[in-house]
């Protein structure tokens, strides 16, 4: 029997999908059966929203319980093996002010309150119960060894007074107990066999298993496996939670977020999360990965499965009539992905006036053969520039009898040219929340937050692209993976919006948000050198006026 116990104080992420995957799988490798267990013993982070999305998450990863239960349900049990553990003299109330405490724990110096007698022990906590002003003061602290070389069993905190009422039990408890107590007793009355905790609770278990053999109950069997760490990645609830309080992003669902909404939104699958996780097993070897290596992972399982369309970036657009086509536009039917028939087809439409990408155009020159993908070749005619030498306009004729194979002709993406014809889309690239691969303790991750994180441009889609429902994954020719955030709405200020997921591939944004990129940057550059220019010639002219 095994557990996942979350606390319900925000969305899960996929440090938390190791941590689910793992008990769900040894649960189910061995016949047994796995408990989602909500730790909900801190009511100032807690509510019922982070809930919701807890059970919507574990249904993303087709992880089913065979049973829900909440820490809450046993707030009362809980109470009474802390009237226990003070009642045979193995802990004591204590009312040393919280840096006070902190600095005795480290130094090993006992409290003057370990001492205190038992009754006046139990009358304290009487008074955290009703949550008087008295009991507002006190922390139940276990009586283990001051001394202990392992910080954690320097007489830890058990129970705590909490003035925020529950999101389950209102204002019926003034006093909570904390995860180290709460855990190993409700493991045990829940009849959990083996507790799976991440690397990170190491040296807190012989404080779980002192709480379950002081309290005479069932030990369980602890297995410890390595947390995920990712580069440039926050795991922490407190800091992801950060962002969201202060706008840095969409919300908990933001794709560049590492919780489970997150990057499903971005397009990673569930086959290629747990694929990657249940490689790992058990294992106890931390290692910081990159999110390159689950990126390039989905890429295998998504590859095969998505279909391809064709869009062509906003700026710089360029148009390209082919006199010698009919006025009327044709339609033939193709495979939505050549090598998977079973992805279905698409309406491809060819017509007279069709666009094609400015960075292709721009090399073009008049008689020049080149190929049209999934059409055939074409000669260009005439090749109209604007007075900084730019291409605006091309001519040409189709010449269908061209080998289109011809490794001497370029490969041009194009879409059909007209308002039913073009769809509009958005598409955004993300990049990571923070500057640096490995936050050390005594940084702050404030200041290593990446303000250039978002790439947003303006593409054209092929007309078979309006299709496309929220959550539908595709590949756009020559730009990648992406996933459908939004759906067509029919007109030119509803536009598409589509997610571009990683391939694998470091740092790898598309031809268009490159250029956007670089466009940004180099205009921030020019902004620099005027300003700079600008306060010389005001020095220069001060040094005059001297």
């Amino acid at each position: 029997v095994t557990r996942f116990p979350p606390e319900p104080s925000g969305f899960l992420h996929i440090g938390h999908a190791k941590a689910a995957l793992l008990n769900n799988y040894y649960a189910r490798a061995y016949k047994g059966k796995m408990i989602l267990r909500f730790d909900d013993t801190n009511p100032r982070k807690e509510n019922d929203e982070f809930v919701q999305n807890i059970l919507k998450d574990l249904e993303t990863l087709e992880i089913k319980p065979d049973q829900i239960t909440y820490t809450s349900d046993y707030f009362e049990q809980l109470t009474k093996y802390c009237e226990q553990l003070l009642r045979e003299g193995n802990g004591y109330v204590d009312k040393t002010p919280v840096l006070e405490m902190r600095e005795e724990r480290d130094k090993g110096i006992e409290s003057k309150y370990r001492s205190q007698s038992v009754d006046e022990n139990l009358r304290l906590f009487e008074e955290m119960k009703k949550g008087s002003d008295e009991g507002q003061l006190c922390v139940v602290r276990a009586k283990m060894d001051m001394q202990a070389l392992n910080k954690v069993l320097r007489d830890p905190a058990m129970f705590r007074c909490v003035s925020v009422p529950h999101h389950r039990t209102g204002s019926t408890y003034k006093a909570y107990p904390l995860y180290d107590f709460a855990v190993p007793i409700v493991d045990s009355l829940e009849g959990i066999t083996h507790a799976l905790r991440s690397s990170e609770y190491h040296d807190r278990n012989p404080l779980y298993n002192w709480v379950v053999d002081i309290l005479k109950l069932r030990r369980p069997i602890i297995n410890d496996f390595s947390r995920v760490n990712f580069s440039f990645v926050l795991l922490s609830k407190r800091k992801l939670a950060f962002f969201v309080e202060q706008g840095l992003v969409d919300g908990w669902d933001d794709p560049r977020f590492p919780t489970v909404q997150g990057i499903v939104r971005r397009g990673l699958t569930v086959g290629a999360l747990r694929e990657f996780i249940l490689s790992q097993g058990a294992s106890k070897a931390l290692n910081l990965m990159d999110m390159d290596k689950l990126w390039a992972l989905n890429k295998k399982v998504i590859d095969p499965a998505v279909p391809r369309y064709t869009a062509i970036s906003s700026e710089g657009a360029v148009p390209l009539l082919l006199t010698n086509f009919g006025d009327e536009p044709t339609f033939k039917t193709v495979p939505r992905h050549k090598d998977n028939p079973a992805i279905g087809k698409k309406s491809l439409t060819f017509s007279k006036s069709i666009v094609l990408e400015g960075e292709d155009a721009r090399g073009l020159q008049v008689n020049e053969e080149v190929t049209l993908q999934d059409w055939g070749n074409a000669i260009i005619r005439k090749v109209t520039k604007d007075g900084e030498g730019r291409v605006t306009a091309l001519e040409g004729e189709l010449h269908l009898a061209g080998d289109p194979k011809d490794k001497n002709t370029k490969k041009l993406s194009w879409i059909s040219a007209g308002r039913d014809e073009e769809i509009p889309i958005i598409i955004r690239e993300y990049d990571f929340l923070i500057t640096k691969k490995k936050l050390e303790e005594a940084d702050k991750f404030e200041d290593f937050i990446n303000k250039d994180s978002l790439w947003e441009s303006r593409s054209i889609g092929e007309a078979a692209i309006r299709l496309l429902n929220k959550g539908d994954q595709l590949q756009l020719m020559r730009r990648g993976y992406f996933i459908c955030d939004r759906a067509y709405g029919g007109s030119p200020d509803q536009p598409m919006i589509l997610v571009q997921t990683p391939d694998g591939k470091a740092r790898q944004h598309s031809t268009l948000s490159a250029h956007v990129s670089i466009a940004y940057r180099e205009a921030e550059r020019e902004k620099e050198v005027k300003a700079a220019k600008a306060a010389a010639a005001s020095a220069a002219k001060a040094a005059t006026k001297q």
